[in-house]
């Protein structure tokens, strides 16, 4: 039985480290950017807040997407912009997703924008939101993707493949600057907060200067609603500082509460996105949190316990377990340190491939692409 009044559109379902989303091809979603965030908040089933009407799961981190196409810059093989779908709210294209990203390699490799190659395959991946540029390194044994193996992150059950993720000259993408204030620390509200773009603009304070302990459970901060209120007006006077502007209607800067770690990491966090707290940490949000932990006089840095330099291990502990940065460092004669580059460990499985249904009155007319399934 035909479909009626309803336009299918292709795509993949996937969970990208801590965060799952649907992933397309960016022919096969409207050129127009109004009329492509309808389709995507038809897709999702925002702004009812239970997404009852869509496939997003209620939850700032299962109401994604990645929109993909084949690269024209010579330095990269494909683009990737991301959308955070609020839940309750609109499309925000403003920052990127550091989870998401792990599986932009695996989905180009399955829809032939990249060849594989045996055992493994790079895919150089051009962030549209921050302008910079990620490698990541997918398995492909047999020159086809893998998404079994040993590889375990916190936050998600069992193991996968391990996909590395490479990042080198994030720093300021979103704001300009590492600190796009130009200081390590600044007094917003009271409060000492460092606000720091290392591939994600978060504003990190200690949880103790707002008479926390930064140990809370999430249930706990997303109840508290004198908390959320204090730190959503730092946010907000911190968002024109550092050069986003008015942040009323975005989702970024971040806010990342820091205290001493309590299971043998370098810190010990508390994220909201932005006004919802985190059950885990972003992926660049934990690269900015650990870059704070190494610039001397922030807030961070004075609770963190870093390994030695030049190259560090920063383990960032999260509600769920711990995120382990690769952070590789310069030191200046200033004092002051240089980030070189940041990698880390994910993983991502393809869950769903095949059709979002879009209500006619949402969007009519687009022709499919000829993209294959998923093998």
């Amino acid at each position: 039985m035909p479909l009626i009044a309803q336009t299918p559109v292709p795509c993949v379902l996937m969970r990208g480290g801590t965060s799952k989303g649907t992933y397309f091809l960016a022919s096969d979603l409207p050129a127009d950017p109004a009329t492509r965030d309808r389709v995507l908040l038809a897709v999702m089933g925002s702004p009812d807040p239970r997404q009852i009407d869509g496939v997003g799961g209620a939850n700032p981190l299962t109401s994604k997407v990645a929109i993909v196409s084949r690269s024209t810059r010579p330095d990269a093989d494909v683009d990737y912009l991301f959308a955070q779908v609020v839940v309750d709210g609109g499309v925000d294209t403003s920052p990127t997703c550091g989870n998401i990203l792990a599986g932009v390699g695996p989905f180009a490799l399955e829809r032939g924008l990249v060849a594989a190659r045996e055992g493994s395959t790079d895919v150089r991946i051009y962030m549209v939101n921050t302008q910079s540029l990620c490698v990541a390194t997918v398995l492909t044994p047999g020159g086809r993707v893998r998404y079994d193996g040993d590889a375990r992150i916190s936050g998600v059950p069992g193991s996968a493949a391990p996909i590395m993720l490479s990042f080198s000259d994030i720093a300021g993408s979103s704001c300009g600057a590492l600190l796009p204030t130009g200081r390590p620390v600044d007094i917003i509200d009271g409060v000492a907060v460092t606000c720091v773009d290392n591939g994600m603009p978060v504003i990190v304070m200690a949880a103790s200067e707002l008479g926390r302990s930064g140990y809370e459970s999430p249930e706990a901060l997303n109840g508290d609603a004198e908390l959320k209120a204090r730190i959503e007006g730092i946010r907000l006077k911190a968002g024109p500082m550092m050069n986003l502007g008015d942040v009323t209607k975005k989702v970024v800067p971040k806010i990342t509460l820091v205290a001493p770690p309590r299971d043998g990491g370098a810190i010990c966090t508390r994220s909201f996105i932005p006004r919802v707290a985190h059950e885990a940490i972003g992926v660049l949000g934990a690269v900015s949190v650990a870059t704070a932990c190494v610039l001397p006089g922030s807030p961070a840095a004075a609770i963190a316990r870093l390994p030695a330099m030049p190259a560090r291990l920063i383990s960032v502990e999260h509600p769920t377990g711990e995120f382990t940065i690769d952070l590789e460092t310069r030191e200046r004669a200033d004092g002051n340190v240089d980030i070189v580059k940041a990698a880390l460990l994910r993983t991502a499985r393809a869950l769903f491939a095949g059709d979002a249904l879009v209500p006619a009155s949402v969007w009519t007319g687009h022709a499919r692409s000829s993209a294959p399934a998923l093998a």
